[in-house]
């Protein structure tokens, strides 16, 4: 495993980390989430990054559990704000009420006295910026967060938020969006934004939500049990990249992919981390030997030639327009 430092922050955290949003608590049983966190441990993994909205505030409390017995200052914990965690109407948002109670139960989740970074799952359109970032440096104040971050902002949004932080004398240090091969939209605006005042991306879904590992094949229907299966909801997430046109591109890649000596899921995280923006890219995994498999991809260096050809493949299908920035279905993920 290789660090990075987040942004121009101080701390430094693993190139890629363990998140649990489509499996702790929802997706696979307890005993597999925490043979996972053992194997991303294990691997030099040191940092995690979870939300209170991931399976109904269950993943915070896995993962919180996982974790238990482990050297606090050797790790670095990450959650979020912002989606709805309960049924009432300041359930959710990014209000000074809902920070300062979520904060609280996020804690105990965990089972931890503060976490490394605590960020904004969304923008709050219904919310005063100033009051959600008042509330953020309360929260950084009483040490209940080191840092702070935001994701899935665009770079007007990030920019007015980092003027406040300085005058509050906060670090808002990173940005997490979605990033990979077939998802670039942070490239036109977000990344230089955040290479101008500081912040560091740490990207989700670098293997586009599973279609880069090269499982899904154009022409046909998908393996059984797959997340293109999933109609509770990783069908959907998974939609937009499931046309043969991009399959046929992703079916493409495979040759690059061993003559660079790695797996097709290996290529693509390690493309991510070829950014220099990218502080690090978050993988999950619902078996043990995915998050073995994964970790490979650090440390590798991907020459100049090899990004070249990656590029003429894949740049026709890309997304790339920076108005795609903010998901439509803020509160899914």
């Amino acid at each position: 495993m290789e660090y990075r430092h987040l942004g121009r922050s101080g701390m430094r955290i693993s190139e890629i980390s363990y998140g649990n949003w489509l499996t702790h608590g929802s997706q696979v049983e307890e005993d597999a989430a925490l043979a996972c966190v053992r194997t991303a441990l294990d691997s030099g993994i040191t940092t995690f990054d979870t939300a209170d909205v991931y399976a109904k505030t269950q993943a915070e409390s896995v993962l919180g559990r996982a974790l238990k017995g482990e050297r606090r200052e050797g790790l670095e914990v990450f959650t979020k704000v912002f989606a709805p965690t309960g049924p009432g109407q300041n359930d959710r948002g990014l209000s000074r009420k809902h920070i300062m109670e979520s904060i609280h139960n996020s804690l105990r989740r965990l089972q931890t006295d503060y976490v490394d970074l605590y960020q904004a799952h969304r923008f709050d359109v219904f919310t005063p910026l100033e009051e959600t970032m008042a509330a953020f440096a309360d929260v950084v104040h009483s040490g209940k967060a080191h840092y702070i971050g935001v994701s899935e902002w665009t770079a007007d949004q990030i920019r007015r938020a980092h003027s406040l932080a300085r005058e509050m004398h906060i670090p808002l240090v990173s940005s997490q969006p979605q990033y990979s091969i077939l998802w670039r939209v942070i490239e036109g605006e977000v990344v230089p934004t955040c290479e101008e005042l500081g912040l560091g991306q740490i990207v989700w879904s670098p293997i586009a939500q599973g279609v880069l590992t090269g499982k899904y094949e154009p022409g046909k229907q998908p393996p059984t049990g797959s997340r293109a299966t999933d109609e509770k909801g990783g069908a959907n997430t998974i939609k937009r990249f499931m046309r043969d046109e991009v399959l046929e591109r992703v079916r493409q890649l495979r040759p690059l992919a061993d003559e660079a000596g790695l797996s097709l899921a290996q290529l693509a995280v390690a493309w991510v981390l070829q950014n220099p923006n990218v502080s690090s890219a978050i993988v999950g995994a619902s078996r043990p030997e995915q998050v073995t498999e994964n970790v490979k991809a650090a440390g590798v260096r991907l020459d100049a030639g090899l990004m070249e050809k990656i590029e003429a493949i894949t740049g026709p299908v890309a997304v790339t327009d920076p108005a795609l920035t903010r998901e439509q279905t803020p509160t899914t993920r």
